[in-house]
């Protein structure tokens, strides 16, 4: 079985005096590099999808994020560092002030950049996924986050798909 890593991304459009943009963190990785990401970050143990975007997000930049769609699911088998993958990218809006404020150490700066600028980075990307969740953004994908879902419970989730399955008529 593969060790997998489940992270969470968002992909943020800018508006007003941000629009064309989109917000991406400059960043240290763990090996000293300077790189560049969307809000990004793994999945913690108790936590949803939707809530470890939230969390990601304003750590990573200092804002309130409300996601609205997933952009795409994706899995890198393995990643340039040998490591797997499980990716959900997200898009949504910023609630209230969108100042950039990062809260983590390991973020030098949050930035609003063109699709030139994150092309012109290039080479500084964590990962490859980054222009792929933008491609599929830009291109219109979105799935509900009623597709998603959570439990922490797995006894009342099974409960709650046998109660459903016993009164079921086809």
């Amino acid at each position: 079985m593969l060790p997998v890593h489940v992270t969470v991304a968002a992909v943020i459009e800018g508006k007003g005096k941000h629009q064309g943009k989109f917000l991406i963190v400059e960043e240290k990785s763990s090996q000293g590099d300077i790189v560049f990401n969307q809000p990004a970050g793994h999945l913690e143990d108790g936590e949803s999808l939707e809530e470890a975007i939230i969390r990601e997000v304003e750590e990573e930049t200092g804002v309130n994020f409300k996601p609205t769609a997933l952009v795409g699911t994706y899995l890198l088998n393995p990643a340039k560092n040998n490591r797997h993958y499980l990716r959900f990218c997200f898009t949504g809006y910023i609630c209230g002030n969108d100042k950039l404020m990062p809260q983590d150490d390991d973020i030098i700066q949050a930035h609003w950049m063109k699709i030139e600028q994150i092309l012109a980075i290039l080479p500084q990307h964590r990962s490859g996924i980054i222009v792929d969740c933008l491609k599929d953004y830009l291109s219109g994908q979105r799935f509900s986050l009623d597709s998603l879902s959570f439990s922490n419970d797995e006894t009342g989730l099974q409960s709650e798909g046998i109660k459903f399955l016993k009164h079921y008529k086809l």
